[in-house]
């Protein structure tokens, strides 16, 4: 077992030296992914330390950064660390008042930014601003005294020593994503940190062959801290994703071992395999579909402790070097693990990445708790579950009213429970009490072999009119398994039954409609469009309640985003908001069915 370590600074001396050599960050220049080694990466954070030092930046001050992934990101965020000071992260996708807000909210002495197009607006904060003195942006030009370049070169010429912080200090602020109101600014330790860092070094086998490609934004604290940190930590290498909308290319460019994701990523996966393998049909089709199957089979043996035969065991890897061999060629070749967490993921995708041999390992964890709680690892592993405590880390259930016994709100104690909430002592003292357990708003149980099962959130839970309860989150997620369904709300508290909006999937209609000679002014209204999300409301619901099922729905066009405000920039959705927007139409659905009832 590997020496733990107490702060991040020690995690940049140990890698730095260990790994030197070593690739780290990798970024597309001109066409080609090009690598910053670990060895390179020290110097750029110690001339960026003397940087921050010349202006003012000491223990306990703040370090605001508004960027997505990026090297400088990093420099800023480990130079901050070896001053003893916090480094708070912010969105580009976020808007300009938010910006304002978590600035002076978090106290921020300097923010380091993207490029000139929030240079300006940031800069004209500092005249609104007590604590705001300086803005510096990573793409500034070299003669700009703000730039990054100019003052990588400046600290070069005035060092600072690094300071190695207690455990018990702070090394930032994690805003949360404010679903209900402003953002709340999470305080996280050293200590909070490398206890996750700790585990996950512990449980699984990652090293300096592995490799991720980072898309997961290092402002949220699962890329920050289980990507990014963690994988610092273990000497291996990361692929910067040059936009979302490139993912699939650079994966086949950076040809990952591991990769790190939320539900969304993965749905698309499954449902871009599946249209793939629908187009082709025929023999491909017939293969793909077997040897699906033949996987399936082997779990189940597996499940129940058995081992599979020669013939099945012969056939799977048949199936994998003919049909699922191909299929991970779309994702560099190499991938060989798949981390899921920021959302519960339905069982089917989960089963249909481990059935093409990427083994899938599900967690589960909050911002408040640094991030992890818990997680699937080698040799302790149930598909559909979020797997079970981390080492040191407490699960309890709380019951919640409507729900059978063993089943409530998962409560969190240990080492990587948040310190509080920044300057809000009344919302910390109501999470944490006098006994800083964690009441994380979701609902849970414990199975007999220790494994979590999430079941959604508490605060979302509504009881329709027959005096049943709803938990929205999970069934959305089911019914997003249809290609034809981007995105879905389910609502109907204190109603007899639930209807949704369903934003549809633009390209999978489009194309059906084409088919089927419906014009495209025509396709949200058209009875034979309505007919078909029926029949897929029915045909992805098998594992929902009969009660739960929606019983109307809405088709819309627009989707839903952090721009129009409907999602938080972690792409959760903002009930509140999208109920503002839409509550007339949702209740139109209600009304419909009553008149029609009459």
């Amino acid at each position: 077992m590997a020496e733990e370590f107490t702060n991040l600074v020690e995690i940049f001396d140990e890698s730095t030296e260990k790994f030197s050599d070593q690739p780290l960050f990798g970024t597309k220049i001109s066409g080609q992914y090009q690598w910053t080694t670990y060895g390179e990466f020290r110097e750029l954070v110690n001339h960026f330390r003397g940087a921050l030092a010349s202006m003012g930046v000491e223990k306990g001050d703040t370090v605001g950064v508004i960027a997505n992934n990026r090297v400088e990101w990093a420099v800023g965020a480990y130079a901050t660390y070896s001053l003893a000071a916090k480094y708070c992260p912010m969105y580009e996708a976020q808007l300009a008042k938010d910006w304002k807000y978590i600035i002076e909210d978090s106290g921020a002495k300097v923010v380091l930014v993207a490029n000139q197009e929030i240079y300006d607006q940031v800069q004209s904060f500092i005249d609104e601003i007590e604590t705001l003195e300086r803005v510096v942006y990573f793409d500034g030009p070299a003669d700009s005294e703000d730039s990054y370049e100019t003052l990588i070169e400046h600290g070069k010429k005035e060092p600072a020593e690094a300071v190695s912080p207690s455990s018990d200090d702070l090394c930032g602020f994690i805003y949360t994503s404010g679903t209900t109101g402003n953002p709340k600014g999470v305080l996280l330790s050293h200590g909070n940190i490398m206890s996750n860092v700790n585990s996950v070094r512990g449980l699984l086998e990652i090293g300096t062959d592995d490799v991720s490609l980072s898309f997961l934004p290092w402002a949220h604290s699962f890329g920050q801290v289980v990507e990014l940190h963690c994988l610092f930590a273990m000497g291996a290498s990361l692929g910067i994703v040059e936009d979302v909308s490139t993912i699939i290319e650079n994966l086949g460019e950076v040809r990952p071992t591991l990769l790190f994701s939320v539900p969304r990523i993965f749905n698309r996966i499954y449902d871009g395999v599946h249209k793939k393998m629908e187009a082709e049909g025929g023999i491909k089709k017939m293969l793909f579909d077997k040897g699906l199957a033949n996987a399936e089979k082997i779990r189940e043996i597996e499940d129940a402790g058995g081992t599979p035969g020669f013939f099945t065991d012969m056939m799977n890897g048949f199936y994998d070097s003919l049909v699922f061999s191909k299929v991970r060629d779309r994702f560099g070749g190499r991938l060989k693990y798949a981390f899921s967490g920021g959302a519960a993921l339905s069982p089917e995708v989960a089963q249909f990445i481990d059935n093409l041999n990427i083994t899938v390992y599900e967690g589960y964890g909050l911002t408040e708790t640094s991030p992890i709680v818990t997680c699937n690892y080698p040799n302790n592993r149930k598909i559909g579950s979020v797997g079970k405590p981390i080492p040191g880390v407490e699960v309890t259930i709380d019951p919640v009213e409507g729900y059978p016994e063993g089943t409530g709100e998962i409560c969190v104690s240990g080492p990587n429970v948040m310190q509080g909430y920044h300057n809000l002592p009344d919302k910390t003292a109501e999470a944490l009490g006098d006994d800083r357990v964690f009441r994380t708003g979701d609902l849970g149980r414990i199975d007999s072999d220790g494994f979590v099962w999430i079941l959604g959130r508490v605060k979302e839970q509504y009881k329709l009119e027959n005096g049943k309860y709803v938990v929205p989150g999970p069934i959305e997620e089911q019914l997003k398994l249809s290609p034809f369904i981007n995105q879905v709300m389910i609502e109907g508290t204190n109603k007899p039954y639930n209807v949704a909006l369903i934003v549809v999937d633009e390209e999978s209609l489009t194309s059906w409609c084409e088919e089927h000679n419906i014009a495209r002014e025509e396709m949200l209204d058209h009875h034979d469009v309505q007919q078909l999300f029926r029949d897929e409301i029915e045909r992805v619901s098998s594992g929902i309640k009969g009660y739960e099922k929606p019983k109307k729905f809405e088709l819309i066009d627009e989707e839903w985003t952090p721009e129009n405000d409907m999602l938080t920039p972690t792409l959760k959705l903002k009930r509140r908001i999208v109920m503002e927007e839409y509550g007339d139409l949702i209740e139109d659905l209600f009304n419909e069915e009553r008149e029609a009832a009459a």
